[in-house]
C-alpha cells in the first residue's frame, strides 16, 4: 500500500511502512537483483539471528529509503534486512536477512561508479 506520506509499504490489521517511497522500494527490488545476480555467496539468516548481524563498518544505502526494510554497503558486500513482515504478522521469527558477499566495485555501486 502506499502510505499517507507517499510511502511504501503493509497493512494487515495494522500499517507497516517498508519504505519512504514508492522509488526507494523500486530501488530496493533492482538492488536485490542487481546483488543477486553479482554475488560470490549469498546467506540468508531468520529470526533472532538477524538482529546478530554485525553492521560495523556498513553504511546505509540511502537510495532504498528503508524505513522497516533496509539495505547496507560495506567492503564487499550488501545486507538487506527484512523487518517489515515480520512487525506487520507479529511474527518476529519472519524476520530475514540476506548477505550478498564477493561483491567487487561494479557489484557494489552499478553504472554509478
Amino acid at each position: 500500500m502506499i502510505g499517507p506520506s507517499g510511502e511504501f509499504g503493509l497493512h494487515c490489521g495494522h500499517w507497516v511502512p517498508l519504505h519512504s517511497s514508492i522509488e526507494g522500494w523500486v530501488e530496493a527490488v533492482a538492488l536485490a537483483h542487481h546483488a543477486r545476480s553479482c554475488a560470490r555467496t549469498t546467506t540468508t539468516v531468520t529470526g533472532d539471528a538477524v538482529e546478530n548481524i554485525d553492521l560495523n563498518g556498513f553504511e546505509p544505502v540511502p537510495e532504498t529509503a528503508g524505513l522497516a526494510d533496509t539495505w547496507w554497503r560495506g567492503t564487499d558486500s550488501l545486507i538487506a534486512i527484512y523487518r517489515g513482515e515480520a512487525e506487520v504478522m507479529d511474527a518476529p521469527q519472519c524476520r530475514t536477512a540476506t548477505i550478498y558477499g564477493g561483491l567487487d566495485e561494479w557489484g557494489l555501486r552499478g553504472l554509478g561508479t
